[in-house]
């Protein structure tokens, strides 16, 4: 990447895996990747598949999923810029992706080989904290997602689905927080029915918590989620 390429993304950019490097270290880190753009709905890793890139999202969003062997598709975790994906690239034993990883929007990312990245992490240890730290925050997420699963309403676990999402990667808009998610991608995170996901929905319109448009969400208000 030329050394112009290298500066615009480090303005731009706000990663938990670059923090504590200085300037010259990043720019070794960052000169080390190639940068690569994705259309919207392109699946950039498979799970099951070599985990031999490690990708740093610079722009748009992405999510985790899974086929069942039913065939089902069952969606995870969205991430936003700053965040890594094909974090078992950087293990000393080679590893199978875990989850596959598709694009939302249109989407820019850094990739680092895995020989390239692993050779960075010997140099500058660093690097291996911080994409630690960042696999604690997953399984948080998990956790969250779990124990919402076990103790809380379908309504509850709706909410938090929405408010998760604005709080990490919803578009601060005029009036609210814009959100790119279907009826059906929503039921299926909160692990409720399209039926259902459909009418609290409705029900939040109604209350003016948030605004419905196709594909779209705008949250209006989303403590009011919780309470009606």
């Amino acid at each position: 990447m030329p050394a112009s390429g290298i500066a615009i993304v480090f303005s731009e950019l706000r990663s938990h895996f670059l923090e504590g490097m200085t300037p010259s270290v990043l720019k070794t880190i960052l000169g080390a990747a190639t940068r690569r753009r994705y259309r919207a709905k392109s699946v950039i890793t498979n799970d099951g598949h070599p985990a031999d890139r490690l990708y740093l999202l610079t722009e748009g969003l992405v999510r985790y999923f899974i086929i069942t062997p039913e065939g089902r598709k069952l969606l995870f975790q969205w991430l936003g810029p700053g965040d890594l994906f094909g974090g078992r690239t950087i293990l000393s034993i080679p590893s199978p992706y875990l989850l596959s990883t598709e694009t939302v929007t249109d989407t820019s990312v850094l990739v680092w080989e895995r020989p390239t990245i692993r050779g960075l992490i010997a140099r500058y240890p660093r690097l291996l904290e911080n994409a630690l730290l960042g696999a604690s925050d997953y399984l948080g997420w998990y956790l969250a997602s779990h124990i919402g699963l076990a103790c809380h309403t379908a309504r509850q676990r709706v909410a938090q689905v929405l408010v998760t999402l604005g709080r990490t990667v919803g578009e601060r808009v005029p009036g609210g927080i814009a959100l790119q998610i279907t009826n059906e991608e929503l039921a299926n995170a909160a692990n409720v029915t399209p039926f259902t996901a459909s009418r609290v929905i409705s029900e939040w319109q109604r209350s003016r918590a948030l605004v419905k448009r196709r594909g779209n969400v705008l949250l209006l208000s989303p403590n009011r989620l919780y309470c009606v």
